[in-house]
């Protein structure tokens, strides 16, 4: 079988600085929206900055309908709600603020609505049926108001299905949102705990995707229409993703530290999407495949920062808590790229244990849980955890060492 020749970069049009989202109404106008459906959440709306959107959005002639139940970490259900209020109020726009949820919540309306079908006929096979849209999706302008996550550059909405008990996706290049504007000032509300989840999942993002098989190491595949989202390193996406882990190793911590540090929550805003495009095209490995089951078997943590209507684990720190021991894991594969990744995080060494330290220290220093006993589980849990990161075999697919079930155990086991 030929292998790869070809890879694909793509990016969001991005429109970054203080008060850009000012801008957000002329930019609906230029979409040509003239009814925007404004996906939010009930905290993003509390703080003002939905109005402040939908002010923009009225002053240059588009009219706004709210949805402003979002829901933080979405589950099936919650974006089955979204996609028939979308139904109904017959939006010819979307445009989502908040953090990833309500941006991913937004790309699942908008599909549904631009190609009617049930969500779990998109969710990536083989938890779902994994149908692919057949022509791009109404216009989408996203609005990010956390310093991390990048679900605006990215191709994919996440989701919580608790009745199988694991996380999955939905993922599609007609996904990424048509626009997105990046306003530092909105992150000035956000709680550090929220910094820290966020930021650490954009450090885990760039260097999952900067650490991928190489794309010219995958099959050729049959058809230009089966290339996968995630193809795997490649030299364009690696510049994306070794500027997001240099911002993230200088800016996370002071991020974290002060909410009027808007020089480091733009930046993490900025590494955000730059980590977005990198992994957009690269892809996510073993973290991720890892973060699913941990996120969706139990309901039990309560995250300082976020609403604490329901239990769950924020997305940054499902990821980032097996990071450590998966990287060791992946060392053999590329012993010169896991250390460039630890230098860019501003930790230099060399060895297997040197991104492991760097990232063991990030996490201690703006205090984020680094074992996932924290979140409630045990050695008990490994079958179960290990089953639900198997289900994962699109992320799984481009790590630069594939794990067997032994191999997930092992990681589990050492990041309890």
């Amino acid at each position: 079988m030929s292998t790869e020749t070809v890879f694909t970069v793509e990016a969001t049009p991005v429109k970054y600085g203080s008060g850009a989202v000012d801008e957000s109404g002329w930019e609906l106008a230029r979409l040509g929206v003239r009814r925007a459906l404004l996906v939010t959440d009930p905290g993003v709306a509390a703080a003002g900055h939905a109005d402040r959107v939908r002010a923009s959005a009225e002053q240059h002639g588009v009219e706004v309908v709210t949805y402003g139940r979002s829901r933080v970490e979405p589950t099936l259900e919650s974006l089955q709600d979204a996609a028939a209020f979308a139904r109904d109020a017959r939006p010819d726009g979307f445009v989502s603020v908040g953090g990833g949820s309500a941006i991913d919540t937004a790309k699942v309306a908008d599909l549904v609505l631009s190609h009617p079908a049930a969500v779990m006929d998109y969710v990536n096979a083989p938890v779902g049926g994994g149908r692919k849209p057949p022509s791009p999706l109404l216009p989408h302008l996203a609005i990010p108001t956390t310093s991390g996550t990048g679900s605006e550059a990215t191709t994919v909405a996440v989701l919580d299905i608790p009745e199988l008990k694991l996380k999955s996706g939905i993922s599609h290049r007609y996904l990424r949102p048509h626009q997105a504007v990046v306003d530092p000032e909105l992150t000035r509300t956000l709680p550090a705990a929220v910094v820290a989840s966020a930021g650490l999942d954009v450090v885990c993002h760039a260097a999952e995707s900067f650490l991928s098989k190489p794309f010219d190491s995958r099959p050729r595949p049959a058809s230009p229409d089966d290339r996968p989202p995630y193809q795997g390193s490649n030299p364009v996406a690696d510049l994306w993703s070794a500027r997001a882990l240099e911002y993230g190793g200088r800016f996370l911590r002071r991020a974290v530290a002060g909410a009027d540090d808007l020089e480091a929550r733009g930046s993490m805003m900025l590494a955000a999407t730059l980590a977005g495009i990198g992994f957009g095209s690269a892809g996510v490995h073993i973290p991720h495949a890892c973060a699913y089951p941990i996120a969706g078997l139990r309901h039990e943590y309560r995250p300082p920062g976020y609403p604490h209507d329901h239990g769950f684990v924020p997305h940054g720190l499902s990821v980032i808590v097996t990071a450590p021991a998966a990287f060791a894991f992946t060392y053999d594969a590329a012993p010169e790229r896991h250390e460039h990744v630890a230098a860019l995080l501003g930790a230099p060494g060399s060895g297997r244990d040197a991104l492991p330290g760097a990232l063991r220290a990030l996490m201690r220093d703006v205090g984020a849980p680094d074992r996932i006993s924290a979140f409630g589980y045990g050695e008990d849990d490994l079958p179960a955890l290990v089953d639900g990161a198997r289900k994962q075999q699109r992320l799984l697919v481009i790590a630069p060492r594939e794990p067997s079930g032994d191999d997930l155990a092992a990681i589990f086991r050492a990041s309890l």
